[in-house]
């Protein structure tokens, strides 16, 4: 499957300029109501739409992301009367709003109705006289039509096979993107065949928003309610995932982008990472005592909150195996809670569904915000921050290498690996990491078969990991590449014992 990831689309800057004024309205704004009805006016300001076939579909799509980058629900498109866009703003207007499920959400509007799975012939069709397309269908779904091949829809069992052998590339398969990057198969159609998201399936990874051409798949944001935090005086301490490496420019240094954050209204900056470095010393020791120890079969990492979540889902059985030990947002939201009780905690990562995590009731006393790369970036483009002409006076100088590889797919497993080698010399370990939710569930099936006893598995939604995420602004191997140097600046290897 193709991936638009990484390139500054329409869409995309459809969703930035959206973030952008939604915190420009946290910021400046004197008649809240009234500026967020001339929102849409303000983005869609001219008399033909540039991205869609009427301004006024342009605009009434632009009205349901206000709402959801105002942390607020879409409103029901199939009343008469849906109600105002700042229907329910009061509830928003506030600094303490957690994430109300569902976090993803399909606009109808916007959504183009794809085909879910469907093969066509294409005008590259050269009706030539093999036309080994009609001999390897199984079905006899394919005729010669004028000279050209022709699928009959109702017998096609969408093997592929025609596909597979056509000399011209002329078969096409259509699929919908959403549904094709979902793992979990959360995307189903309604009666328009408009994709809507089984909200009991979804992990809220948010690979179906990144991969939907057409911007019809939004989650809510809380910037909005963190300026108004900011603004009210309350103490707020950033904690920033390892994946921020590069996320903000190539000039941007892990320094310049601490000042920047401060520059922005945090009185303090934290990595994420030392989270990971206690993370992996706990669960090293676990896997040590566990599993080579043979009380354990297996044991399961417990980072990324989809993997997590799909695991409890599907395979219920696994859930002793996943690891207790806290992620690393909550475990540097509770060392910053230890150190400065009266702070509010906002984590800034690549992540939608550590908005999921951070909304459980568990998690809600250690960290009060969670906001991706992106919607920072909209919070730095209200203000003004050049991040490119920031001067660095602060170190980001907090966590070790392998901590800041827990950014990476792999990077959990060998972190502990490591971490095993050195404390524990001698340990045989035996390590499997699975990236994608779909690579995910093809591993736990594998593990409850009994084939990976012994091992330690980690498991990442994202292909790629949390440099993959669906909060990211750069290509995920151009984000590789920033965290490799941004591990190797690191002071110390793995943390010490």
């Amino acid at each position: 499957m193709s991936s638009m990831r990484g390139i500054d689309t329409p869409v995309r800057k459809r969703r930035r300029r959206v973030f952008k004024e939604v915190a420009n309205l946290a910021y400046h704004s004197v008649n809240l109501k009234d500026d967020m009805e001339a929102l849409p006016y303000k983005i869609v300001d001219y008399e033909e739409s540039q991205y869609r076939e009427s301004v006024y579909r342009d605009r009434a799509i632009i009205r349901e992301r206000i709402r959801l980058a105002m942390g607020m629900s879409l409103r029901p498109e199939n009343r008469e009367r849906p109600g105002h866009l700042t229907q329910g703003l009061e509830e928003s207007n506030i600094d303490e709003k957690y994430y109300e499920p569902p976090l993803m959400q399909v606009i109808p509007s916007a959504c183009n109705s794809c085909p879910e799975n469907r093969y066509e012939i294409t005008s590259s069709c050269m009706g030539c006289v093999a036309h080994p397309c009609q001999s390897v269908c199984p079905r006899a779904a394919i005729s010669m039509v004028n000279g050209r091949s022709v699928i009959d829809e109702e017998k096609c069992i969408k093997c592929g096979k025609c596909k597979a052998v056509c000399p011209y590339d002329a078969i096409c398969h259509k699929e919908r993107p959403c549904k094709a990057a979902c793992g979990v198969g959360a995307i189903e159609s309604d009666k328009f065949g408009r994709a809507v998201i089984n909200n009991e399936k979804c992990v809220s990874c948010g690979q179906c928003m990144v991969s939907c051409p057409f911007g019809a798949i939004a989650d809510k944001s809380q910037i909005f309610q963190l300026i108004r935090a900011m603004q009210s005086g309350r103490r707020i301490i950033a904690q920033v995932a390892p994946s921020f490496a590069g996320q903000f420019g190539p000039k941007v240094t892990p320094d310049m982008f601490k000042t920047a954050l401060k520059e922005l209204g945090f009185s303090d900056v934290y990595e994420t990472a030392i989270g990971a470095d206690m993370g992996c010393m706990a669960e090293a020791e676990h896997y040590v005592r566990e599993v080579a120890g043979g009380k354990q079969s297996f044991a399961l990492t417990s980072c990324c909150p989809s993997w997590a979540v799909m695991a409890k889902k599907l395979f219920p059985e696994t859930i002793d195996k996943i690891s207790n030990e806290l992620t690393p947002m909550v475990a540097t939201a509770r060392i910053i809670k230890r150190e400065h009780p009266d702070a509010s905690v906002v984590f800034i990562g690549p992540c939608a569904s550590k908005k999921l995590e951070a909304s459980r009731r568990t998690v809600r006393s250690d960290v009060d915000f969670v906001i991706t790369f992106e919607e920072l970036t909209g919070m730095f483009e209200a203000k003004g921050i050049l991040l490119d002409e920031i001067q660095a006076m602060d170190k980001m100088a907090d966590a070790t290498s392998v901590g800041r590889g827990y950014g990476i797919a792999g990077g959990v497993a060998s972190a502990i690996e490591e971490c095993i080698n050195k404390y524990y010399p001698g340990t045989e370990v035996h390590i499997e990491h699975a990236e994608s939710l779909a690579e995910c569930r093809k591993v736990l099936l594998l593990a409850k078969a009994g084939r990976m006893n012994g091992c330690l598995i980690e498991g990442m939604a994202c292909p790629g990991g949390c440099i993959a995420g669906a909060g990211t602004n750069i290509a995920i191997e151009q984000a590789a590449k920033e965290l490799a140097k941004f591990k190797a600046s690191a002071d110390m290897k793995i943390p010490e014992k």
